[in-house]
């Protein structure tokens, strides 16, 4: 997110950082912005200091992508009730506090169906109570809302696929601008499209990304000799689907047994397509990400031109450490695209928009469509809980 901030002319002067392998990171590649722990640990006037910002002078803009695991449909879905769901609030008041004309907030799909507190599955349906406002779909983000708003920004959001933005990637995530004058941020303006709507190019693709890598170095963790004995089978493109059906549920296991498509077992990537969203390891079992024809997984320099880092970017740690800030980075083109569309609305210049453009592969994720539809959910519930109650009332 930094590095494409710094293309579209906004300095970066200040980062927060746990994870000792990024901090070190960043050292290396940005040895002059400042750089902090844990966030928790400094109020507004430290942060200042710490910048070389006098108390007079404003800040420009507070950017963040506070933990998502609390929010993410992969894991437990425990939203503020989880310490890392938060540090995600914990994020917003020490941005408030800072009161900057813009703030940016980045985060995975899930956090727009994350509830503000979490029910067990086993405590819900019959014999229990509907759930509560507060537990349905949307709860998070909602809360979240309406503590910015209430601060006096205006907020707009939406989900962005990356590959609209020039990303060789299926990468999709929520992008929140918000303004102190209180007005609502337009969109981000896309630069491609799938099919080349609206006049824009194409999604770039694996192929380009990687096509002149071929004789580089390469560093890459091993499939496990089991693994490999599939993918030998495989095409670019493929994943075990395409395996004789007598393979199938050997090559699975007990996951054959699973729900879901499971499209990430035994996958290569398609040479003419964006790459799958890049994970944190490229080869667990069930997320795998294959080179389209040789039999080992991903590069670190393949991860890192899927993402747009420079080649010169030195990503530091165990090879393991590299994967995951490479996939847990945002791309820089999106980057890119947020900064852009903050220097335009602070120098009031139009936003070119595209009428009905498809930011995701899903429907009402921008914030008009999403709190409206989140809204009859409640309106929905507050019925349920009113006919649910009527009996012992009367």
């Amino acid at each position: 997110m930094d590095i494409g901030l710094e293309q579209a002319g906004i300095e970066v002067i200040l980062a927060s950082e746990i994870d000792k392998a990024s901090r070190q990171t960043i050292i290396e590649n940005r040895p002059n912005i400042k750089l902090i722990g844990d966030i928790r640990e400094y109020d507004s006037k430290q942060l200042r200091q710490i910048a070389g910002l006098s108390t007079s002078e404003e800040v420009d803009l507070i950017v963040g992508g506070p933990p998502c695991q609390s929010f993410s449909s992969a894991g437990c879905r425990l939203g503020f009730g989880d310490d890392r769901g938060n540090l995600f609030l914990n994020f917003i008041s020490v941005a408030l506090e800072l009161y900057p004309k813009y703030i940016l907030i980045e985060n995975v799909r899930g956090l727009l169906s994350a509830p503000l507190l979490h029910r067990p599955h086993d405590k819900r349906g019959k014999g229990y109570p509907p759930l509560t406002t507060d537990e349905l779909k949307g709860g998070a983000l909602l809360h979240a809302l309406n503590i910015l708003r209430n601060a006096g920004y205006g907020v707009s959001f939406n989900l962005y696929n990356a590959a609209n933005y020039g990303t060789p990637q299926i990468r999709e995530r929520v992008i929140i601008l918000c303004s102190r004058d209180g007005s609502e941020m337009p969109f981000l303006t896309p630069t491609h499209s799938e099919n080349g709507e609206y006049g824009l190019p194409r999604w770039n693709t694996f192929r380009l990304a990687v096509q002149d890598l071929h004789s580089s170095p390469r560093d890459f963790v091993k499939f496990p000799e089991k693994r490999l004995k599939y993918y030998r089978m495989l095409k670019a493109g493929q994943n075990w689907r395409d395996l004789p059906k007598e393979l199938q549920k050997e090559a699975l296991g007990k996951s054959y047994y699973a729900g879901g498509g499971k499209t990430g077992f035994l996958r290569r990537l398609a040479w003419d397509k964006p790459a799958p969203t890049l994970v944190t390891h490229p080869a667990m079992p069930a997320t795998d990400l294959a080179h389209p024809e040789e039999d080992r997984p991903l590069s670190i320099q393949e991860y890192k031109r899927i993402q747009q880092f420079p080649d010169d970017w030195k990503i530091s740690g165990s090879i393991i450490d590299q994967y995951r800030q490479i996939g847990n980075a945002v791309p820089i083109r999106l980057g890119l695209a947020a900064g852009k569309t903050i220097m335009e609305h602070h120098e009031g210049k139009q936003v070119l928009i595209y009428k009905d453009f498809k930011y995701s592969r899903y429907r009402d994720t921008d914030h008009k469509k999403w709190e409206l539809s989140i809204n009859r959910e409640l309106s929905k519930s507050a019925q349920i809980g009113f006919d649910f109650l009527s009996p012992s009332l009367t």
